[in-house]
């Protein structure tokens, strides 16, 4: 009995051991290095093999082994390279099969990677590879320059500097995207501290003058402006507090070939909200230096504007949660007793539909309009018809709609006064609007085009949504392309996909109600780096009611009951938006 139990067992354990030999290993629960390293490897020999890479269906096994890897853990140490070998993928399937859908595939997956994983060590990468579809397979040669110039400006010690370099001096010799000259950098690029943008208006002795710093500031946000009378060369840094000096958080800026300006305080101390004081002066007979100190910071932006030359500083308190250092010195205080713990309602519930809306940012209380131009600024003028006029007239027959929705309206300007551009979305910020709409009228140098259009923020898309971006900021056509390249990090943080949501929305509903009574152009929603959208914290959109230069569209546009049916189309597309986004919280 025993003899015959030892061999039994010798060869059950020799079977169970074969047995694990052959199971693969995801059945008994692979790493996830396992499996990106399987795909890896099975990517690399269907790439060699001429056989079996002709078929989609090899490339697509692939494709979702990457797919599972990166599903697996979305923000894990595999997310980007899964991503990134996606969109490889995608490309060399694009390559074999010559049909556009697998390139935009591969541009959707170098995208996410490039979005979600900006600081990877193979962002570079990703946006060159998209950007070479953009330029040889897709013939999207602007979308293209705007990669390549993101490489240069934001990658400059990557290995694909170089490679971007090159492809950017020969499109500029071509003349791709307006540029005619040896391309440079814009000095409006944010840029490392201690280092300055090399390009400036004037290279003459002369130096340029800080002629103002105007502030708007809030407890969780602050726009800063300072005004020069023309465009220079900066640095900046910033400082983390020091409780032991007293020193809060602060942030200086240094204006090469600059003087002050007999208009700036030299100190102003704030009293509210997260901006504490601003300090201006001569630092040497070169350089004029601003600094600012905050009660709070948690992110900042730094961006140029033109006509004139300003520099705009965007700073973001904390979140709400979020662990602060303390600014100041130490203060013992009575704790405070925790607030009970709020009712939380059934699932499905309204109530719990309107708690989810207001913890992501997605209510819709109040709206803030924005009549674009004013005062100073005529805006289009055509027809006998002056832009600003119309787009005030129009605000206050949408804001007396929205009221009776059920919305709280804002204004950006109810009389005919001039604001910048940069004020205006700061004033959406302030006062914490739950949306943003610009309203404008369009013209064109044939009188023969006409119709309506939506915009929201993003990289210019084709050319006329550069000449639209170009007349509305007030800037030449061929400072788009450097414009972009600053956008493409204000958009990070900005509500895109909300905001194409709403546009849809609103230019739907604008056509539909319009064509109730007459015929007109559908223009379509497009995108393009408007200056009044920089910076937005919440859905917003700039609307073109029309063509101030074609002569029927202006007659129309003359009448309270033409704009009477584009505001009833606008009220629609915000309601149906507020309805989709409350059925996406309640699922």
């Amino acid at each position: 009995m025993r003899k015959f139990f030892i061999p039994n067992l010798i060869m059950a354990l020799f079977l169970a051991g074969l047995l694990v030999s052959v199971i693969p290993a995801s059945a008994f629960g692979a790493s996830i290095k396992d499996d990106f390293t399987i795909a890896w490897k099975q990517f690399h020999a269907l790439s060699k093999n001429q056989k079996k890479a002709k078929y989609r269906s090899e490339w697509e096994k692939v494709g979702k082994k990457f797919r599972n890897v990166f599903k697996r853990s979305t923000r894990g140490q595999y997310a980007p390279k899964s991503l990134y070998y996606l969109g490889r993928t995608y490309e060399e399937l694009g390559n074999r099969s010559g049909i556009k859908k697998d390139f935009r595939t591969a541009v959707d997956y170098y995208g996410r990677m490039i979005s979600n994983f900006p600081s990877h060590q193979w962002t570079d990468d990703s946006i060159y590879r998209r950007a070479e579809i953009r330029l040889r397979k897709l013939h999207e040669k602007d979308l293209a320059y705007s990669d390549y110039l993101t490489i240069v400006h934001r990658y400059a010690k990557s290995d694909m500097y170089s490679q971007a370099r090159k492809r950017l001096d020969s499109m500029d010799r071509k003349g791709v995207a307006g540029k005619k000259t040896k391309h440079k950098k814009p000095s409006g690029t944010i840029i490392p501290a201690q280092k300055a943008s090399t390009t400036s208006k004037s290279k003459s002795s002369s130096k340029a003058k800080l002629l103002s710093v105007r502030y708007t500031s809030s407890e969780s946000y602050t726009r800063v402006v300072l005004d020069l009378d023309e465009e220079v060369r900066y640095r900046y840094q910033i400082l983390n507090p020091n409780q032991s000096v007293n020193r809060p958080h602060r942030l200086y800026i240094d204006l090469e070939n600059t003087v002050l300006g007999n208009g700036v305080h030299k100190a102003t101390h704030v009293a509210d909200g997260i901006l504490k004081d601003i300090r201006s002066g001569q630092r040497d007979p070169r350089t004029t230096r601003v600094v600012l100190d905050f009660n709070s910071m948690q992110d900042y932006k730094i961006f140029p504007l033109e006509n004139p030359f300003r520099l705009v500083v965007d700073v973001q308190a904390p979140e709400e949660g979020k662990v602060v250092e303390n600014k100041s010195p130490v203060r013992h205080s009575t704790p405070k007793k925790s607030k009970p713990q709020k009712y939380t309602p059934p699932a499905n519930s309204k109530k719990m539909a309107g708690d989810l809306l207001e913890q992501l940012g997605l209510t819709f209380k109040t709206i803030m309009l924005d009549p674009g131009h004013g005062g100073k600024d005529p805006g289009a003028s055509a027809n006998g018809l002056k832009e600003k006029d119309i787009n005030l007239r129009f605000a206050k027959i949408l804001a007396a709609k929205l009221k009776k929705a059920g919305f709280s309206v804002m204004y950006t300007r109810s009389t005919d006064k001039f604001i910048p551009l940069e004020e205006r979305t700061a004033m959406a910020n302030i006062k914490k609007a739950d949306m943003f709409i610009s309203i404008h009228c369009n013209a064109h140098r044939s009188a023969k085009i006409n119709g309506i259009e939506t915009y929201t923020l993003n990289l210019a898309r084709n050319r006329n949504a550069v000449r639209v971006a170009a007349r509305e900021n007030a800037v030449s056509a061929k400072r788009i392309s450097d414009l972009q390249v600053i956008l493409t990090d204000l958009m990070l943080n900005s509500k895109m996909k909300e905001s194409k949501d709403l546009a849809k929305n609103i230019h739907t509903g604008s056509l539909k109600s319009i064509r109730k009574k007459w015929s007109v152009h559908d223009q379509g929603v497009r995108e393009a780096p408007f200056y009044v959208l920089m910076g937005a914290k919440m859905p917003s959109v700039l609307i073109e009611l029309g063509y101030l230069t074609n002569r029927t569209e202006a007659k129309r546009l003359k009448t309270d009951r033409y704009l009477s049916y584009i505001a009833d189309g606008i009220v629609k597309g915000v309601l149906d938006y507020k309805k989709q986004i409350e059925r996406y919280a309640s699922l």
